[in-house]
């Protein structure tokens, strides 16, 4: 039991400004890192260039459910008034388009909406409860005024002394070692 308290599960290196943070996630990601985050209190322009990170699959995600929203609502405006239930109003044909298009327009838009959140969510694999940098005493302090990278234990190229020495040979003034308590 000891022993899996005291086990690492990361390290927390601090940086002193954003662009020491970009500069040192680009040296994190040439290393070979794969496991790794960066924390700051506001987004830092290309970071996921820096991060080597790939293009988001969420405007796919979107894209898709919206195409499905207009094609669904525009057949089943057009089953409903031409197939099911044809009655002609003011002279108008059975299946007239134009009439159509708000409802078919909304649809569009509330498919997207919806895959737009549960996408994000699903992607961003959130809801997350809890996570190893909890443990952490330092940060807090990124919602303030920290810039810090995290590199998990599970990251294969992982070792305690050789990852602490290089995050202090790329520029970290501060490093924190995540135990398991």
């Amino acid at each position: 039991m000891t022993q899996e308290k005291n086990k690492t599960l990361g390290i927390l290196a601090e940086f002193a400004n954003p662009g020491e943070l970009l500069k040192a996630a680009e040296k994190v990601r040439d290393e070979g890192y794969r496991n790794f985050d960066v924390h700051s209190p506001f987004p830092i322009h290309g970071m996921d260039n820096a991060m080597g990170l790939r293009q988001s699959k969420l405007g796919y995600i979107v894209g898709a459910a919206g195409f499905l929203g207009c094609v669904g609502g525009m057949t089943l405006q057009w089953w409903v008034s031409a197939v099911e239930y044809p009655h002609v109003i003011s002279g108008k044909p059975f299946f007239s388009f134009q009439a159509f298009i708000p409802v078919t327009f909304e649809l569009t838009i509330l498919f997207s909406a919806i895959a737009a959140v549960f996408g994000m969510f699903h992607l961003n694999r959130l809801p997350q409860l809890f996570h190893n940098l909890f443990y952490s005493e330092k940060l807090a302090k990124v919602t303030d005024d920290g810039f810090m990278i995290s590199i998990e234990a599970e990251d294969p190229k992982f070792d305690e002394e050789k990852t602490k020495n290089f995050l202090t040979s790329i520029g970290s003034t501060s490093l924190e070692v995540i135990l398991a308590k």
